[in-house]
C-alpha cells in the first residue's frame, strides 16, 4: 500500500478528518489548535508515505518546512505582527479607524471596505499584502461597532483574492500567463469578463447587508500624523516596493512617531516588537509543519498520482476546461500555495489546451481564478493564517463569511459550462 501514490494524499484527509470532526465535537473551531492536527497529520505522512530510515524521513520533511517560499512567509508574518502591535500602540490603530468611520457611511461601510481591498490587492499584486494593511483596521471597526470580527475580517480577504487574481504584477497573473503563453493584458481581458460578475454580486450583497448598520461614528479629531504608518505602507506597497521593506519601513515610522509624541520609549517600543512577534508564533509553527507535510506529498508522488489520473480521462474542450480546473485546484490543495500550484500544473495544462485548441487566454483564467478561488477556502494557506494571526480569531470562522471566493469559484465553474465568454471558447 505505501508504493500506491494516492496514498501518499491521506495525510490532507487525516489533517481535515482530525481539525474538522474534533472542532464539531468540541463544538467549538476556537478549541482545536490547528497546529496540533498538523503535527499528527505530519507524524502519519512521515511513518506511512516515505522509506528509508527515520533520518530521512525527517530530512525530507525539513527540506519542505525550510523551502525558502516558507521562510519568505515566516518573515512577512514576523515583521507583520511587530509592525500590527507597534501601530496599535501609539494609536495608529485606532486613528484610522476613526477616520474610516467617519468618512465612509454607515451603510456603505461592508461594500467601501471590500471595494478598498479590491483596489488595493490590484495595486499591490498580493493578497496577503493587503490583508497586513487593511485586517488591523478592520478589526478595529469591528471592536468599535459591534460587528462580527470574523464577517469584517473576511470581507477583507475576500477583496484581496479580487487583485490577487487580476493584478498585473501578481505572481500568479506571472505564472499562468508564462506558463499558457499570452500577455498579461490579454490574460486580464478575459478573466475580468469572468470575474466581474461575482466581484458586482459581492459588492451588491455588501450594500443590502449594510442597510442595517445604524451606527454613528463620533466626530472627534484625529491626529493625522498617526495615519503616516498606514499610509507609507500602503503607498509603498502601491508603488511594488518588497513586502519585507515596507513593513521595515512601517516599524520604523511607528517608533519615530511614537518616540515623538511620547507614546512610547525605546524600551516598551521593543516590548511591543516582541509581543507582536510572540503572536505569530502559532502561524510560523503553523506554516512550517504545513511545508513540510506538503514536502512529504510531493515526494511520495502525490502530485503526479493527481495529474496522471486528472489527464487520462477527456473529451470535447469543455472537459479539457473543467480538467484544467480540477487539476489545479487539487494542487493547490496539496501545496497551499496558488503560485506554485499554478507553476506545478502549468505545463500540463499547455499541453491539455494544445490538444484540444483551448484558447490560452481562457486556460490562464482557468488557472488563475480555480487556485485562487481553492486557496481561500483552505484554513491552512497563508491568507487565513495571517488574517486569523492579525485578527486574533480562527481561521474556520473567517472561511464560514468569505462570500467572494466562493462567488468565485461558482462563476469560473459556470463559464466553464457555458462556455463564456463565447469569444474565447
Amino acid at each position: 500500500m505505501r508504493n500506491k501514490k494516492w496514498f501518499a494524499l491521506t495525510p490532507l484527509a487525516v489533517f481535515l478528518i482530525i481539525y474538522l470532526v474534533s472542532s464539531v465535537i468540541a463544538g467549538d473551531f476556537y478549541k482545536v489548535p490547528i497546529a496540533a492536527a498538523f503535527l499528527i497529520a505530519s507524524v502519519y505522512a512521515m511513518a506511512l508515505c516515505l522509506k528509508g530510515k527515520i533520518e530521512e524521513r525527517v530530512t525530507v520533511f525539513s527540506q519542505g518546512a525550510g523551502h525558502k517560499n516558507v521562510l519568505l512567509m515566516i518573515w512577512i508574518f514576523i515583521l507583520a505582527g511587530a509592525f500590527a502591535t507597534t501601530a496599535k500602540e501609539i494609536g495608529t490603530i485606532e486613528a484610522t479607524v476613526n477616520i474610516t468611520l467617519q468618512l465612509l457611511p454607515g451603510k456603505l461601510l461592508f461594500a467601501g471596505l471590500f471595494l478598498a481591498a479590491c483596489f488595493i490587492s490590484m495595486a499591490v499584486g498580493t493578497s496577503v499584502g493587503t490583508i497586513v494593511a487593511l485586517v488591523p483596521v478592520a478589526t478595529g471597526i469591528a471592536a468599535e461597532t459591534g460587528i462580527s470580527a470574523p464577517f469584517i475580517t473576511a470581507i477583507v480577504v475576500g477583496g484581496s483574492f479580487f487583485g490577487d487574481n487580476l493584478s498585473f504584477i501578481s505572481d500568479t497573473t506571472i505564472a499562468a500567463t508564462r506558463t499558457q503563453g499570452c500577455s498579461m493584458a490579454d490574460k486580464f481581458k478575459a478573466n475580468i469578463l469572468i470575474v466581474a460578475p461575482a466581484a458586482i454580486l459581492v459588492t451588491l450583497w455588501y450594500i443590502f447587508t449594510g442597510m442595517e448598520i445604524n451606527f454613528t461614528p463620533d466626530s472627534e479629531s484625529v491626529n493625522l500624523i498617526l495615519l503616516v504608518p498606514y499610509l507609507l505602507v500602503i503607498g509603498m506597497a502601491i508603488a511594488s516596493v518588497n513586502v519585507i521593506l515596507v513593513l521595515t519601513v512601517g516599524i520604523l515610522a511607528n517608533a519615530v512617531i511614537g518616540f515623538a509624541i511620547g507614546k512610547i520609549g525605546w524600551i516598551s517600543w521593543l516590548g511591543h516588537i516582541g509581543s507582536g512577534i510572540a503572536g505569530m508564533g502559532d502561524l510560523i509553527i503553523v506554516t512550517m509543519l504545513a511545508g513540510g507535510m506538503l514536502e512529504v506529498i510531493r515526494t511520495a508522488g502525490g502530485l503526479d498520482y493527481l495529474i496522471e489520473k486528472m489527464t487520462r480521462r477527456i473529451s470535447g474542450k469543455r472537459g479539457a476546461e473543467l480538467s484544467i480546473a480540477a487539476l489545479v485546484s487539487l494542487a493547490n490543495l496539496c501545496t497551499a500555495n496558488n503560485t506554485i500550484a499554478i507553476i506545478t500544473t502549468g505545463g500540463i495544462a499547455k499541453d491539455i489546451s494544445k490538444k484540444y485548441g483551448l484558447d490560452p487566454r481562457k486556460s490562464a483564467s482557468i488557472l488563475d481564478t480555480f487556485s485562487c478561488f481553492v486557496q481561500g477556502m483552505i484554513p491552512y494557506g497563508a491568507q487565513l493564517l495571517m488574517a486569523s494571526g492579525l485578527a486574533g480569531i480562527s481561521a474556520l470562522s473567517i472561511m464560514t463569511y468569505l462570500y467572494y471566493p466562493f462567488a468565485l469559484g461558482v462563476v469560473a465553474f459556470l463559464a466553464i459550462l457555458l462556455r463564456l465568454p463565447r469569444r474565447l471558447s
